[in-house]
């Protein structure tokens, strides 16, 4: 794993790490938590689980499962949850082996000029991204969003246990924000084709405001992150719906 790519062999993935892999030619990465054994945590729409007929019987954990045929859990999953348990295999489909990097300088930030890859906030302990990982398996991560709640945010989240309080934005995710940022960078930089008549300069403003755009909602510089315990987060987001779910994290509040 070097500063231009992020790339590593299998036996170099540890329990706890994060990582991801390129899909459909490197147009977007998916991510998960490795947890060691060869199986990995992510986070997908809920609408994959079912590949074989619409029917509500089909609507279970073991929907999945009958695809993998070296191990038997892969593809394990609580009703009404994007959040699986994948073997490494199938998590990758064939697609190379990289691993996100955190507490990057802010240059080293800057020099990936795709995002999605490394951010500047510092990640928790192993045994505490495993803990998150798996209680989220067991209860799920609300719903996926694409710009606000993806596989990447999932992965940032239980590396380091940071939300972003305003919801109302972009989330965690680098990739989210390379989406919005080079449209938005591209716009701002428009009127300096009227000062600027060399195509170099214009092209350089314009990737410099990218970057900058980047590193902006990069989780680590951001003011609008809390720390939530993963116990806590469907109450804290309101993804509890019962009053058993809402007793349960007012119990472990008070724990706290």
């Amino acid at each position: 794993m070097g500063l231009l790519s992020n790339r590593v062999e299998r036996s170099e993935i540890k329990p706890g790490d994060h990582i991801y892999t390129y899909r459909a030619v490197f147009a977007y990465s998916h991510h998960g938590i490795y947890v060691g054994g060869n199986k990995v945590v992510h986070f997908t729409p809920e609408q994959n689980r079912i590949t074989a007929s619409s029917s509500s019987s089909l609507d279970t954990i073991s929907s999945l499962s009958y695809s993998c045929p070296t191990f038997p859990d892969c593809g394990f999953r609580q009703p009404h949850s994007g959040v699986a348990l994948s073997c490494l295999d199938c998590f990758l489909k064939k697609g190379s082996l990289y691993c996100f990097q955190y507490s990057v300088t802010p240059s080293v930030f800057l020099t990936k000029v795709r995002g999605g890859t490394c951010t500047t906030a510092a990640s928790d302990s192993p045994e505490t991204t495993i803990h998150r990982a798996m209680y989220l398996l067991q209860n799920g991560f609300g719903n996926y969003d694409v710009f606000q709640n993806n596989c990447e945010d999932f992965a940032l989240y239980c590396k380091t246990g940071l939300l972003i309080m305003d919801r109302l934005g972009v989330g965690r995710s680098g990739q989210a924000s390379s989406v919005v940022g080079a449209p938005l960078a591209a716009l701002l930089s428009s009127p300096l084709k009227l000062l600027m008549p060399s195509p170099v300069g214009v092209a350089t403003v314009t990737a410099g405001m990218y970057c900058m755009s980047r590193y902006a909602t990069d989780i680590g510089v951001r003011s609008d992150v809390i720390k939530v315990a993963v116990e806590d987060l469907a109450v804290n987001l309101g993804w509890a719906g019962g009053s058993e779910t809402e007793e349960e994290g007012s119990t472990k509040q008070i724990a706290n």
